[in-house]
């Protein structure tokens, strides 16, 4: 077999996991918002905020000299006319000086996921989740939209991960399609045992807010190893589910005394 076709297909198996890894934060975002929807639209509603997010990520991989150009420098805030004091103050404590298109995507994005997290954990403390009132509140449209917007800054992310560990363009848009198809089959499941259980959405929200706060840091220049954030992550849900455990054992062991 052909080096390079063995090459390709070794990028392309890795790309795919990373994809999906990379998707997961997505797919408890489109979880979470649809689960507001009326239960027959749920799951339409997470095929299309899922397509769209594979068809951003593809047209952004052909549109990869864009991508590129994302991150050079837009303007620099030292030049931004500002008054004397505020202009002073930055020279002294400004870390980052020069912005670039990626850098406000990341923090405009990740202020818009702090702010439905909030707002969703606001919700689920004061007992409002499941409202009525709160439900009729989340079109169709609505939702939709808020899944598009994050679409834009995860696929960003993705997209540039997928250039930096695969060179032809075909194994990236492949690696793309897969990862979607996987999350697609997954979806379901995922936004049921979300719903099923109010401590793992809770659990969620706070892994959305937490990537908010990521992003937000990104955004100003500040950068966080992306492998902390997923083993955090990953050590909670671990906690969470031996927690679930437990309590289905003491449930188990009342029913049976009773």
């Amino acid at each position: 077999m052909d080096q390079g076709l063995v090459n390709d297909l070794i990028a392309l198996v890795a790309l795919t996991a990373m994809e999906i890894v990379l998707g997961i934060d997505n797919v408890v975002f489109i979880s979470i918002s649809t689960a507001r929807l009326p239960l027959e639209q749920q799951k339409r509603a997470r095929t299309i905020g899922l397509g769209a997010a594979m068809l951003m990520r593809i047209a952004l991989l052909f549109a990869i000299s864009w991508v590129v150009q994302a991150k050079e420098p837009l303007f620099a805030i030292s030049q931004l006319p500002l008054p004397g004091a505020a202009g002073e103050w930055l020279s002294k404590h400004l870390e980052v000086n020069e912005v670039s298109v990626r850098d406000l995507i990341m923090l405009f994005g990740g202020l818009f996921l702090i702010r439905s997290s909030v707002i969703e954990i606001h919700h689920k403390t004061e007992g409002r989740a499941d409202d009525h009132a709160t439900a009729q509140k989340a079109t169709f449209g609505g939702v939709i939209g808020q899944v598009v917007m994050l679409d834009i800054i995860f696929s960003l992310d993705s997209v540039l991960t997928a250039v930096g560990m695969a060179e032809s363009i075909w194994v990236m848009v492949t690696a793309v399609v897969l990862a979607v198809g996987v999350m697609l089959v997954f979806a379901g499941t995922v936004s049921a045992f979300v719903e099923r259980h109010p401590t793992v959405k809770m659990l969620a929200l706070s892994f959305l807010l937490l990537i908010g706060v990521m992003l937000v840091a990104e955004g100003i220049g500040t950068h966080i190893e992306k492998g902390y954030i997923y083993f955090a992550m990953a050590f909670a849900l671990g906690v969470e589910f031996l927690n679930l455990r437990m309590k289905a054992m003491s449930a188990r062991q009342r029913k049976a005394e009773h």
